[in-house]
């Protein structure tokens, strides 16, 4: 909890009991489904919670910002970012019914009301968003493809529309494959833990 406290000083007091019960809900819920890797569970809030928060530190969305989290896994990046930003709404999708079950789970549990949930593939999703944020999800040609059509045409914030995925290592190949511009930004920019040194924040205009 001391990571989000260090780049993250002023939370409002719910704001950091819903980060504190997400210790114990995570490891709770982690003997029963591997949501993380229990190699790195003990991880949990310098590499999956902060790692979500990058995004944060890359914008802050207006008020009724609808922003999508494509393949959440277990919540991440949506139920960080969600406590982080409670004025806007985050829809949570993925196709493994027991993940995006604990993810709501969880969100419930810390009253998390600004957090929907959907178990299914992007092409059941046919809402438009502002924002499609991921997370280590799948290589970014396929996601820029996947995502571009739920991004509503109509921008509200001063960063256009479009997508913001966390992703690490070698990503040239990636990025040259991608067809669009790309703005990346290293992720050592906002955090100084060593294991921020091979992590982007990728950024695609959509």
């Amino acid at each position: 909890m001391e990571h989000i406290l260090r780049y993250f000083p002023n939370l409002t007091a719910k704001q950091i009991s819903q980060f504190e019960m997400l210790g114990p809900l995570y490891n709770e819920w982690n003997e029963k489904i591997n949501v993380i890797s229990r190699k790195d569970i003990e991880n949990l809030y310098p590499h999956h919670i902060l790692h979500s928060l990058a995004i944060a530190k890359f914008i802050t969305p207006i008020e009724g910002t609808d922003l999508l989290d494509l393949g959440t896994g277990g919540g991440f990046p949506g139920i960080p970012l969600a406590i982080i930003f409670p004025q806007c709404h985050f829809h949570l999708i993925d196709r493994i019914a027991k993940k995006i079950r604990v993810a709501e789970t969880i969100a419930k549990e810390i009253h998390l009301d600004n957090v929907t949930f959907q178990h299914g593939d992007i092409g059941e999703c046919h809402k438009k968003y502002d924002y499609v944020v991921s997370r280590a999800v799948m290589q970014l040609p396929q996601l820029i493809s996947l995502s571009r059509k739920n991004i509503s045409p109509k921008n509200r914030n001063v960063l256009p529309n479009g997508l913001l995925c966390l992703k690490g290592g070698d990503l040239q190949n990636e990025i040259q494959s991608a067809g669009r511009p790309v703005l990346q930004i290293p992720l050592s920019d906002y955090f100084t833990e060593p294991y921020f040194s091979t992590k982007e924040l990728i950024y695609v205009e959509l």
